[in-house]
């Protein structure tokens, strides 16, 4: 199986964010088949809790925040647009797929929804896998792919070295 992950704290989140979608570009762009979605750094932001996630395969964007006005305190996924962007992703996945990308194993993942079921799709196609997992989820995460998960460093050249070795010459 290979999956991995890069772990963060809370206010490590956005640094991951980019990492994820720094390294998605640069495989797309030689050429890679990707699946899965990573969180756009392009869109403008009016706070921390607005996310837009983009579609690896199609580039398609699809908004997360529901919209709760100016004097809400929290944030808030809309449950409803990531199923969406979960429907999108999952639908290129396809054998020919070199690399599925995730920008979050979150709480909808930890209550086996979200991107999960795609993960699971991805590692029975044999594919890889690569996830940004904060911290507070690492145990749901660990009972997910098991007791020793790989879990890479926030180093892009590492992180692009065990792309290149987890897909390897065969696709």
């Amino acid at each position: 199986m290979n999956i991995a992950a890069i772990v963060y704290q809370g206010d490590q989140g956005a640094a991951v964010d980019a990492l994820l979608a720094d390294i998605a570009y640069d495989l797309r762009a030689s050429g890679w088949k990707l699946a899965g979605a990573v969180q756009t750094p392009a869109a403008p932001r009016n706070s921390r809790c607005e996310m837009t996630l983009e579609d690896l395969a199609t580039g398609a964007c699809v908004e997360m925040s529901d919209e709760l006005g100016p004097t809400a305190s929290g944030c808030r996924l809309d449950t409803e647009a990531l199923e969406d962007s979960v429907g999108l992703a999952t639908a290129s996945l396809d054998p020919a797929t070199r690399l599925v990308i995730v920008n979050r194993f979150g709480k909808r993942e930890t209550d086996g929804r979200g991107f999960r079921s795609m993960i699971e799709s991805a590692v029975a196609m044999d594919v890889a896998v690569l996830v940004g997992v904060k911290q507070v989820h690492l145990d749901a995460w660990k009972r997910f792919v098991g007791d020793e998960p790989l879990m890479l460093p926030h180093e892009r050249d590492r992180i692009l070295a065990w792309c290149k070795d987890a897909v390897g010459s065969e696709r």
